[in-house]
């Protein structure tokens, strides 16, 4: 059976992943969210087309907008295409979005988006609120992974 089979099945399909997020922010918590998309649009995030670089998400109005999300524009559609950089309503509760806007208030707290994904049919992005590490801290990360690598491959030398 194929990878995007089983994937279908359980009804997520992983359009796009930001990695470095996890290098440049300690993610301190993570929420779930669903997209104000266009036709074209949804159809380019099916075909893998989109990326999460320098992109983040504002609370503006009581409202929260995605900025810098670059969806490519659908190879198929007519003249009539989407705005590949345009600004995106996404949509979360009410409490949520309350809660959202008195923490990026807070010095230092920024809303990221983590990934993009299929849930059930529907485009979802998963939004992390977090804070910038300083160069120190992510030498110190690099520094930690590298050392459980290393013991990693020393369980595994031992073992085998």
């Amino acid at each position: 059976m194929s990878k995007t089979k089983k994937s279908a099945e359980n009804g997520f399909r992983m359009v796009c992943q930001n990695r470095k997020a996890f290098h440049d922010y300690e993610i301190l918590e993570k929420f779930e969210a669903g997209m104000v998309l266009l036709g074209s649009e949804v159809k380019s995030l099916r075909e893998g087309r989109a990326n999460l670089k320098d992109s983040y998400a504002k609370v503006k109005g009581g409202e929260v907008f995605l900025h810098g999300l670059h969806i490519s524009a659908y190879s198929h559609a007519s003249y009539n295409n989407h705005d590949p950089e345009r600004v995106r309503k996404l949509l979360l509760h009410a409490y949520e979005i309350k809660k959202l806007l008195g923490k990026t208030q807070e010095r230092g707290l920024a809303l990221i988006p983590l990934k993009i994904y299929f849930s059930k049919g529907k485009a979802k992005v998963e939004l992390a609120l977090a804070r910038g590490k300083k160069a120190y801290d992510k030498r110190e990360s690099l520094k930690r992974k590298e050392e459980s690598r290393e013991l990693d491959r020393a369980k595994k030398k031992h073992y085998a």
